[in-house]
């Protein structure tokens, strides 16, 4: 999931627009020899990556100005399509508009990336990375330099915190002394998608303060109170998709839709093409003919999600219009420079499912463990056609797909590098969309008190 990214919005992704270099290689011999030549090496626009690609298999070189880190491979699995290890993620390749140029759409992601041919691998990818602390620390903060968004945004000086923590630094230092300085160094940003782990028993990860992250304890207990206190004995929660979507009828002609996560649903580990036939499999179920033609009003509950695939949140949406409408645009920092400058912003549109719909209002359900890909669903119901309002606490302002990185010292990390952006140009990284009509969210007191304030004021809307 996007909070600590899932399988479709890893690293994996960002070695997936080499592979757009591939597009001929399943091409007959003939085909090949009237193809430019495809081997060589790519710079991703944004990202901060280069690739090599040679005889099938694709290589990612993690860049920074003072390093460069080998990451994963990737290998072709038919004519345009490429795989990871153990198939879990799938590349399918778009040409670009010369030889020079290409892109390549990643299973589960939204929009496409770009490359461009350079000539060669940089100089530091043709040494030996120094895994000593210093080097590792060095690593770790120019990423971020190059790659973070938000600095600005968040009030965080990063050339200060370097200057304090650098000079802490030293060859002989532990372990856990040096985990200790990354965690003090990112924690001031409160950003769910920047998290380290050495691999082990070390690890840091956060959301927003006065948040909770949603995971299986809390969506067990939450899902409980809902049966309990919203629903009663008369009504019962449907599980689908490993019980991370669920469905129930309210008195009314009114239904109460819940979704806990976009990843997962065909259960842990699945690929995304499993994960989709089983979200697929569920709407079927949730909006047939019968009950859209009657449906007089819709409670889509978010409050506890923890994100997943972009896409899939886009495929439920097309289950809730009768046509075309936009749903945000994506871009990515692309100068390790100047923090300010961007790809252009590639448009995102939800359409129409060919499958059944419901058109009527929408009632969207969102809270701080509203996260990740839960938000970016909730970003592309916000111009849906219809009656569509949003209810409860602002949601946990996680957006961009996590970059993942790995140290010198063998340690991992990720940090967003993404923007998505409403028709005007808005984004609400860090402070999370805002709801409509603001009310608790599963507050000690709502549980003290056997209330559920938002849920009580959706029902209200839906019936007016």
């Amino acid at each position: 999931m996007r909070t600590g990214s899932s399988p479709t919005r890893a690293v994996t992704a960002v070695i997936a627009l080499a592979l757009a270099s591939g597009a001929v290689l399943g091409a007959s011999p003939v085909e090949a020899a009237q193809q430019p030549a495809l081997d060589g090496f790519w710079r991703m626009d944004g990202y901060g990556t280069v690739l090599s690609f040679q005889q099938g298999t694709l290589d990612e070189y993690q860049i920074t100005g003072v390093s460069c880190l080998k990451g994963e491979s990737a290998h072709r699995s038919g004519p345009t399509t490429f795989e990871t290890r153990g198939g879990k993620t799938v590349f399918r390749v778009r040409p670009g508009t010369t030889h020079d140029h290409a892109a390549l759409h990643i299973d589960g992601s939204v929009g496409d990336r770009g490359l461009r041919r350079i000539a060669a691998l940089p100089d530091a990818c043709r040494h030996t990375a120094d895994r000593g602390p210093v080097a590792t620390f060095d690593t770790f903060w120019q990423t971020f330099e190059e790659n973070y968004p938000f600095f600005a945004a968040k009030h965080i000086d990063w050339h200060a915190l370097r200057d304090e923590y650098r000079p802490r630094v030293h060859p002989g230092m532990s372990d856990d002394q040096l985990f200790a300085v990354f965690r003090d160094m990112v924690a001031p940003l409160y950003d769910g998608h920047v998290v380290v782990s050495d691999g082990g028993h070390r690890f840091f990860g956060q959301g927003r303060p006065d948040t909770v992250v949603p995971g299986p304890g809390l969506d067990t207990k939450i899902k409980a109170y809902i049966q309990h206190r919203d629903l009663g004995t008369e009504r019962t929660l449907q599980e689908y998709a490993s019980g991370r979507i669920s469905y129930a009828d309210l008195p009314g002609g009114q239904g109460y839709l819940r979704i806990s996560a976009f990843s997962g649903l065909a259960g842990p580990g699945a690929t995304y093409a499993a994960d989709r036939a089983e979200l697929d499999k569920a709407l079927d179920g949730i909006f047939t003919c019968r009950r859209t033609a009657h449906l007089r009003g819709l409670i889509l509950d978010l409050r506890i999600n923890g994100g997943g695939s972009d896409d899939l949140g886009l495929r439920v949406a097309e289950r809730l219009t009768d046509r075309p409408y936009f749903a945000y645009a994506k871009r990515v920092r692309n100068d390790p420079a100047d923090p300010s400058r961007h790809t252009t912003p590639q448009p995102v549109y939800v359409r129409p499912s060919p499958a059944p719909r419901y058109t009527g209002p929408v009632a969207v359900l969102t809270g701080g463990s509203t996260f990740s890909a839960g938000e970016t669903f909730t970003q592309a119901l916000m111009d849906r056609p219809g009656s569509t309002v949003r209810v409860g606490r602002p949601t946990q302002g996680l957006f961009s797909d996590a970059l993942e990185r790995t140290l010198p010292n063998g340690w991992t990390f990720s940090l967003p590098n993404e923007e998505f952006l409403t028709r005007a140009g808005k984004t609400f990284d860090g402070k999370g969309i805002p709801p409509r009509y603001d009310e608790p969210v599963f507050t000690q007191e709502e549980f003290d008190k056997q209330r559920d304030s938002a849920f009580d004021r959706a029902v209200a809307l839906m019936s007016t």
